[in-house]
């Protein structure tokens, strides 16, 4: 069976984020300045052959420990659909 999983990854909370603080700043210059913080991250869909929902999960987190997420500077959640 297929399943979609969905892979956010966002820098870590203690970290600093550049990009975050350059959009933060354009908002700002747009005349949104209510808006208090900005954190930029990724959204990745993966499509997975597995047996089970949580097979799907197991894949989709494997693949964003080894390759899609930097385990030194960002943090990611899996959700299967």
């Amino acid at each position: 069976m297929s399943y979609t999983a969905q892979v956010v990854i966002m820098p870590l909370k203690e970290l600093l984020d550049p990009q975050g603080k350059a959009v933060l700043g354009g908002l700002g210059n747009l005349g949104l300045g209510k808006i208090n913080d900005v954190r930029v991250g990724k959204n990745i869909t993966l499509q997975v052959d597995a047996a089970s929902k949580e097979e799907a999960k197991t894949i989709a987190e494997e693949a964003a420990k080894k390759l899609l997420a930097n385990g030194v500077m960002e943090y990611f959640e899996v959700t299967v659909l």
